[in-house]
């Protein structure tokens, strides 16, 4: 569908106890690989818990970068139909941050706004519908704009 591999963090930015950082393409379970040796093994929607290892040459490589828990989703049963992989490591933005450079640095590049949502819709996984839905729930600021943000995702206008 797609020729490259997307990364972002899925969760707010800012400190937290967790940060959720998302990859996906055709690239993505490869990248995850080189920074989580055996992860090709892994069984698909299963929860790790494993050490991150920094690919980046010099004194760097081979550097644990964050002990973290991830799994991988292969396509078409992903969110976005893509080979997926999702990582949860410790909040801190420094951390988050120097995740995301290393899974650049591995070939993916910094998703835009909205695009696992689009990749989804594009790939039949969601309807329009469910695409402003998920869009209207991300924004909600009130319950009522939160109700009708998850019932219409859910399906019921």
């Amino acid at each position: 569908m797609h020729g490259d591999t997307i990364v972002a963090l899925s969760t707010p930015p800012g400190g937290s106890g967790i940060a959720v950082i998302r990859i996906s393409g055709p690239d993505a379970t490869g990248i995850l690989k080189d920074l989580v040796p055996g992860s090709a093994d892994w069984e698909p929607r299963t929860l790790h818990n494993c050490t991150l290892y920094s690919t980046t040459p010099g004194n760097f490589l081979g550097t644990p970068l964050d002990d973290v828990v991830a799994t991988v989703f292969h396509g078409p049963h992903s969110y976005t139909g893509e080979e997926t992989a999702e990582i949860s490591c410790h909040g801190s933005m420094r951390i988050a941050t120097t995740i995301i450079e290393e899974i650049i640095r591995g070939g993916a590049r910094l998703a835009e706004p909205g695009e696992f949502t689009k990749r989804a819709f594009l790939a039949g996984r969601i309807d329009l519908t469910k695409a402003e839905a998920v869009a209207d729930l991300i924004a909600s600021k009130t319950e009522y704009s939160y109700r009708s943000a998850r019932d219409n995702l859910l399906g019921e206008l």
